[in-house]
């Protein structure tokens, strides 16, 4: 048996037709078995096992973000762009010590050159600088840039 403390901001939960949010919680915390191309790796016997897994809420945050899944994704085989490509043109950046301190800033491509939106102050953003916001630091002490949110935009194929 493993069990494992997360800390967590908000929770995604599936949204069915006419439902409440205390049934979609129940839903969210009920037992899932893991079988199939889902099996659990384990790390003493070093192979995938049939296992079960549960979600439950040790200690609720003061303020409960929901992130209501709404649209499902059913993966086809029969897409009409498989082969469409897309490019990176903004992003929403973290900047702070930990998930409860800190602001956020844009970067936005615009004409060929990436900008930085820090609240009214806009800068050009020199792309040999551009991996600050890719989040590799895993102190958490020390203030980091870290990407919270990727927008793509498709090319014209």
């Amino acid at each position: 048996v493993n069990s494992k403390d997360e800390n967590f901001l908000d929770l995604s939960i599936d949204v069915e037709e006419n439902t409440s949010i205390t049934t979609c919680l129940r839903v969210f915390s009920n037992i899932e078995t893991l079988s199939g191309e889902s099996k659990y790796y384990c790390e003493t016997c070093r192979s995938k096992q049939e296992a079960t897994k549960r979600m439950r809420i040790k200690k609720l945050p003061r303020i409960l973000a929901l992130h209501l899944k709404r649209f499902k994704y059913f993966e086809s085989e029969d897409c009409t762009n498989s082969d469409r490509i897309y490019d990176l043109v903004s992003l929403v950046v973290h900047c702070g010590i930990g998930p409860n301190r800190g602001h956020y800033i844009a970067v936005v491509k615009r004409d060929g050159s990436w900008l930085v939106f820090d609240d009214e102050t806009v800068d050009r953003l020199d792309p040999s600088n551009f991996e600050e916001f890719y989040g590799v630091s895993h102190d958490l002490g020390r203030q980091s840039e870290t990407s919270y949110i990727l927008f793509y935009e498709s090319r014209d194929v």
